[in-house]
Order: C-alpha cells, then sequence, then structure tokens
C-alpha cells in the first residue's frame, strides 16, 4: 500500500503540472481526462490486497504522502480527494462482499470515485462558475476517465502482476 501510494504521490507532482498545461490548451474538458490516473494506486490496492479498509490506508497514506511532497492544487486536495476515494470504494466492495473483482466492478468503482470528489472540488477550485453545459460534460469527461484509466486500467495491471507471480503472496494471486 505504502509503495503504491508513494510511486502516485510522485506521479502526481509530475501529472499537476501537465493538467495546468492542459487546462490552458483545452479547459476543464481537456483535464478531465486525466482524472482516472490520480486514483489507480488505491484501486490497485484493493485489488491486490482485498480485504476491508485497504482503501482507508492506501488512500490516507497517498494524501498525507501527496501533501508532503507538494501540489499544485494545495494540501487540503489531498486529504478531501482521498477521503472521497476510499469511501466511495470501500462502500462499493462492501456491497459485493469483498468478493468480486471483475473488469466490471473494477471500471464500477473507477467512475463511481469521481462524483463526490467531484462535488468537493467544485467548491473548493471555483468549479461552479463554470457554464452548467461545461461542468456536466467535465463531470462525464472525469467519470469515463475513472472508469477507463482507473478501473479498467488496475484490473489488467492487477492481472498482468498476478500472472507474473509477483503476487502469490497476496489474495490476488492466491485466487487466481
Amino acid at each position: 500500500m505504502a509503495m503504491l501510494a508513494a510511486v502516485n504521490a510522485v506521479i502526481t507532482v509530475y501529472i499537476g503540472p501537465v493538467n495546468k498545461l492542459l487546462t490552458s490548451l483545452g479547459g476543464p474538458i481537456a483535464t478531465s481526462t486525466t482524472t482516472g490516473i490520480y486514483m489507480v494506486y488505491g484501486l490497485l490496492a484493493y485489488y491486490i490486497i482485498r480485504k476491508p479498509g485497504t482503501a482507508v490506508l492506501t488512500f490516507a497514506i497517498g494524501g498525507t504522502i501527496q501533501a508532503l511532497t507538494g501540489t499544485v492544487y494545495g494540501i487540503a486536495s489531498c486529504f478531501v480527494a482521498a477521503g472521497c476515494y476510499m469511501v466511495v470504494s470501500e462502500a462499493i466492495f462492501a456491497i459485493f462482499r469483498y468478493r468480486n473483482w471483475s473488469a466490471g466492478v473494477m471500471m464500477l468503482t473507477g467512475g463511481a470515485m469521481v462524483p463526490l470528489w467531484f462535488l468537493f472540488a467544485s467548491i473548493m477550485f471555483g468549479y461552479t462558475a463554470w457554464p452548467i453545459g461545461v461542468l456536466g460534460a467535465a463531470l462525464v469527461v472525469r467519470i469515463a476517465s475513472g472508469i477507463v484509466v482507473c478501473g479498467l486500467l488496475t484490473k489488467v495491471l492487477g492481472d498482468a502482476l498476478v500472472k507474473s507471480g509477483l503476487l502469490r503472496r497476496f489474495a490476488a494471486g492466491a485466487r487466481s
């Protein structure tokens, strides 16, 4: 969990300025395409470990490391985003009783983690000033990014790690 959170924090240091550039080039819709990248580490940890509380610990570690490494979005955003992601992912895996790790469930989780954070981000970063069409389009693109970039990519990465044999000591490797 800590290793994935640390890798994510490093990636976040570099993706933040890329998002700023995307915003200047294509506005909120362009920057919305990268949303899923920010969530992969927590979902991948959950896919590997498959135990209740995995998201709480992983996203808490990730939010803390992001805050310590610096972010262009501010320290509060690290913790609020992590909190939103952990609540939603824990709820979804609880609904499936920590037994369903299919691509569909992973994609559902990736997409479902977006709206709650989007609500908070709208208030924190002033998205509410955007025209309603732009706001709606940005939310749709972010959910799509969560589904594909977070959910599907996590499933693909997780399955590749299982096939490599690196996860034999973890639930994902033992059950596959």
